[in-house]
């Protein structure tokens, strides 16, 4: 055999190896030299694995289902670091939500899909304003987010907020008449990109956004929010009985 045919020999075995690894599904394609290390490929192989779910996941997902995915006593926690450490600074991040994972668009490029966005429903100031109190201030009934908005609130209001999935029914105050209270859902801290209800700005960032008068007057303070869905001590559960629109007084008009 001539040295030309033996490197050529040499050749079509090395491209037989790579077919046969390649049909085998080892083949492992390299991760960028920049990013964190990656210790093995076994580990590789668990970030694709988390990769795959979470892109295909119609919606976050906690760490409790990706864990049916993986050996018990698997740390997750630092999988998802890894690999959120691997998206950052990428057209998509890998950021957490209401206590769950999931793949958005980078912030600053946020702006190039605002064309390719379908906006079902904008909501009215007054359903803005009670979507806020109700945040803020949850468990709250409807005559409190009357008296802190100052006017009447309209039962079609509360029914947008509703059917939008942000706000829920939590119980009944125990008072007469037992209001039903408000609090906000998972939905809510998903759609505007909470991890949880602590994450709502507060006094210095509404100040800063001019959200807020810098003139406050003297003792105002911010409401620390909590969405806890165990009941209060002077809230009772929800009975299956008729919620009339005379539960908490008339309906009025929203400003």
């Amino acid at each position: 055999m001539t040295a030309k045919n033996l490197d050529l020999a040499i050749s079509l075995e090395a491209m037989e190896d790579d077919r046969k690894t390649r049909r085998g599904g080892s083949l492992l394609l390299p991760f960028p030299a920049k990013k964190a290390a990656i210790p093995s490929v076994d580990s590789r192989e668990k970030l694709r694995i988390l990769e795959a779910l979470l892109f295909a996941a119609p919606e976050p997902l906690d760490e409790a289902a990706l864990a049916e995915h993986f050996a018990e006593g698997e740390d997750l926690a630092a999988l998802l670091s890894e690999l959120q450490t691997l998206y950052a600074g990428r057209g998509v991040n890998l950021v957490r939500v209401a206590g769950k994972w999931a793949f958005r668009t980078a912030d600053d490029l946020a702006f190039l899909l605002e064309r390719q966005a379908v906006q079902q429903r904008r909501l009215s100031r007054a359903a803005l304003e009670t979507l806020a109190i109700i945040a803020y201030h949850q468990p709250v009934t409807r005559a409190e987010i009357e008296e802190i908005r100052g006017v009447s609130t309209s039962t079609g209001t509360i029914d947008v907020l509703l059917e939008t999935g942000w706000i829920k029914l939590r119980g009944r105050r125990r008072a007469p008449g037992r209001p039903i209270t408000y609090g906000t859902t998972p939905e809510f801290l998903i759609h505007f990109g909470f991890d949880t209800i602590q994450d709502l700005p507060g006094l210095a960032e509404l100040k800063g956004a001019g959200l807020l008068d810098s003139t406050l007057p003297p003792g105002f303070s911010m409401p620390n929010p909590d969405d806890a869905p165990d009941l209060r001590e002077d809230e009772d559960p929800l009975e299956d009985e008729p919620l009339g629109e005379d539960e908490e007084g008339p309906a009025g008009e929203d400003d």
